[in-house]
């Protein structure tokens, strides 16, 4: 096996279920009802239902992490987690594991 084309090629590994920024637009009950990412604004997706809510306030001891999640179905079934970084105000979208 040649190591270097492991080092290198196309079979690298690489980060997966990494993080997108995204802009989100509220209801007045603050739910999510559009995601649009910021590479094309103008595609957003309509949020179908909101599967579940949690939350993580952690490393308190170190940097703050203060995160809302919301697992969510676009119209057309897919499904995707949001999560609210609440010290940043900032939206980001995964895939779910």
């Amino acid at each position: 096996m040649n190591r270097e084309r492991m080092r290198n090629g196309t079979d690298r590994l690489r980060a997966l279920n990494i993080p997108q920024r995204v802009q989100v637009e509220l209801d007045a009950e603050g739910r999510p009802t559009v995601v649009r990412t910021l590479k094309k604004p103008e595609n957003g997706k309509r949020v179908e239902a909101i599967r579940e809510v949690w939350r993580i306030d952690d490393e308190w001891w170190r940097v703050p992490i203060k995160r809302r999640y919301l697992e969510v179905i676009f119209e057309g079934g897919r499904r995707v987690v949001l999560f609210e970084d609440l010290i940043a105000k900032e939206w980001w979208m995964q895939q779910p594991a």
